[in-house]
């Protein structure tokens, strides 16, 4: 079998220590194109995947638009599989997403997604978290994706 290709680039974050790099490796594509540069760390058993919001993603009330903040939290699935379980995200794909927006996001602060396994099975991982920017709660969510098949 061969070795899945590398979707991601995963390395330390110069001048930032504990913070590794979640960026796609194909430029083009959203990730890149609309979220920009992303990173992540481990904590104990949750993984933290950060974005520095600038001016593209706001809404006309001047706050984070909450297309960016869904999409966050869509790739927070996928890096915290990565970063928790070592289990391959490129290729999984998300069956259920559950948001619960709670609070506005700020642009000129870093946001944040904190995320979980609660569990999982051999096809199946079952995750929640919340969005947050220092103490303030942004969104609170849960998802379920399903892992990468061996089979390609």
């Amino acid at each position: 079998m061969r070795a899945p290709p590398d979707f991601f680039t995963y390395q330390p974050v110069p001048n930032q220590p504990g913070w590794f790099t979640w960026d796609m490796t194909d430029n083009s594509r959203f990730n890149m194109q609309v979220m920009g540069p992303l990173m992540v760390r481990q904590e104990g058993d949750k993984c933290r995947l950060r974005m520095m919001p600038e001016h593209r993603h706001t809404n006309l009330q001047d706050m984070i638009h909450g297309a960016v903040t869904l999409s966050l939290i869509d790739i927070s699935l996928f890096c915290a599989m990565h970063v928790l379980r070592k289990s391959e995200a490129g290729r999984a794909v998300t069956l259920e997403l559950s948001t619960q927006f709670i609070g506005a996001g700020k642009p000129a602060e870093p946001l944040d997604a904190v995320v979980e396994v609660m569990r999982e099975t051999g096809r199946l991982m079952f995750l929640r978290g919340d969005v947050v920017q220092g103490d303030h709660l942004v969104a609170a969510f849960s998802g379920l994706v399903r892992k990468a098949s061996s089979k390609r």
